[in-house]
């Protein structure tokens, strides 16, 4: 019993020390991967192929998400293919509460919810690399593409005296849209089923700082401009003048990794 007890003391010992040994040894092999792949960036050459990131804007009229696939051309330059869906509001929006119990709040002559939805293309070239795991990388982003303008009509209710009616603008009963006795919004599910679509064009710039602790970690945010341009007039609201141009600045923050 002795020698077999002495024989598991020394198995425990021995599997604690491998496993230390272990973990020690794959400390060691991710700290000379990182510093081989500082090494190879300042020698010139590609320690990453592709990369992929999500990310939130807030746009100066509206807000959105996007998602991000980019591929190294060398090491100061990268082709970035992006796919975004935002929503984007006119600046004279103003949300008012009805005097009815439980209503939902509306918007007075509101036309339409506006959601671009874009695809396009990017480049990106390095301005200023990272000189420690604390440091940050600059680059420069441009580039565009494709952006579809999904009009959702914006209804409002009514109450007639009799009954609670939905109305939006350009229904028959477009009067009752600005002059009848309005009680509340739309809610979520309104409109869905009449959503018209104008295609258009965009273009982009862009300054993004990535301050990832590691190069395979993209944790960046970027600021930069965009302009939209569509087949034919948006209209947002009754009053104002319907735009085709639209241009705007923006603030992201977005994560992802590099292979």
């Amino acid at each position: 019993m002795r020698k077999i007890f002495f024989l598991l003391i020394i198995s425990s010992i021995s599997a604690h020390c491998f496993a230390q040994d272990t973990v020690r040894t794959r400390q060691q092999a991710r700290r000379q991967h990182i510093n081989d792949a500082i090494k190879q960036e300042e020698e010139g050459v590609i320690t990453y192929k592709k990369s992929f990131a999500f990310g939130a804007k807030l746009v100066t009229d509206g807000y959105g998400i996007f998602f991000e696939k980019g591929y190294a051309r060398s090491v100061k330059k990268s082709i970035l293919y992006q796919l975004e869906i935002s929503e984007r509001k006119s600046p004279k929006e103003y949300k008012q509460s009805s005097y009815y119990t439980n209503a939902t709040p509306f918007i007075y002559g509101k036309e339409n919810f506006f959601y671009p939805v874009k695809l396009g293309v990017q480049q990106q070239i390095l301005l200023g690399n990272k000189l420690n795991k604390n440091g940050i990388a600059v680059t420069a982003n441009y580039g565009g593409g494709i952006s579809a303008a999904f009009l959702r009509p914006y209804y409002v209710q009514v109450y007639n005296g009799n009954s609670i009616d939905y109305v939006k603008y350009n229904s028959p009963d477009s009067a009752e849209f600005l002059t009848g006795n309005i009680i509340g919004g739309p809610g979520l599910g309104k409109g869905w089923n009449e959503i018209t679509v104008t295609p258009g064009l965009y273009g982009k710039a862009a300054l993004r700082f990535d301050y990832g602790s590691h190069n395979e970690v993209i944790s960046a945010i970027e600021i930069g401009v965009t302009g939209d341009y569509y087949s034919k007039k948006i209209p947002l609201m009754v009053y104002s003048p319907e735009k085709q141009f639209f241009f705007s600045g923006y603030v992201a923050i977005m994560f992802g990794k590099r292979k």
